[in-house]
This record gives structure tokens, sequence and C-alpha cells, in this order.
């Protein structure tokens, strides 16, 4: 499936930077865990800073939708895909979005366990998914 390109911003460059390294990290602020990225003067006191910290990559399906239609053009010959919600082992109030790579259309076990993988998007840029663990 090609994904659409992703182009980082102030916020979650550090995000996608250790994406290309293929590390999956989130945003931690006085021990809690940030997800998805955002100003640090939304989730730290101030005087407080922000660090990346590194997570283990395993979660679980949390849930899952069947995509059938799909406005984005370089998704169509992928109609249709599996939209999971994985939840991380790290804190389940984490939650991440993949296409589960190599399960088919509403076969989705959820409750399964996941590892992530990082997959190139059109322009380059690694994204994290999720696959099921054998």
């Amino acid at each position: 499936m090609v994904k659409q390109g992703v182009v980082p911003d102030d916020f979650n460059k550090p995000f996608f930077d250790a994406a290309n390294e293929g590390r999956l990290v989130v945003q931690s602020c006085n021990d809690r865990l940030y997800f998805p990225p955002r100003p640090a003067s939304e989730i730290c006191g101030e005087g407080e800073s922000v660090v990346w910290k590194e997570m283990s990559g395993r979660g679980t399906i949390y849930n899952y939708c069947v995509v059938y239609d799909c406005p984005v053009a370089s998704l169509k010959e992928d109609l249709p895909f599996n939209l999971a919600v994985i939840m991380l082992d790290e804190d389940p109030g984490i939650l991440m979005y993949s296409h589960l790579p190599g399960t088919a259309p509403d076969e989705v076990p959820v409750g399964a366990a996941v590892r992530v993988i990082f997959e190139e998007t059109a322009n380059g840029q690694k994204v994290p998914e999720w696959v099921l663990v054998e």
C-alpha cells in the first residue's frame, strides 16, 4: 500500500526522525506519556520540558474498521483495507492507527499482540505500522 507522504512540522519532527531510524518515540513530561505530539505548553507545567521517550514497539489491537471507500487517490487501489486502533503496551491511553499490513480485511483479531514496523511513504518519510506477532 503506497502511503501519502508526510511532512513533519515543529511538533512532530522528533517523532518522524525517530521513525526514519526505526525507533518509536512519544512525548513524555512529568512521567506521563503523550501522543499525538503537541506543543510543550499544552502538556507541561511552566518550566518543565518535553522529552521523547522510546517505546518497546509492542501493543495490542484495541479495535478496527474496514475502509471501503477513500478520497485519497493513492489508497484507492488497496480498497478495502483495515484501519486498526493499536494500544501501546507502555500506556493503554496511547492509541495509534495502522493499516495492519499482511492482515486481510475484516480478519483482524481484536486483542491480539502486535509489533511496530516502519514503512516508507511516497516522499520517503517512514511511518510506524503494526503487524501481528507470530
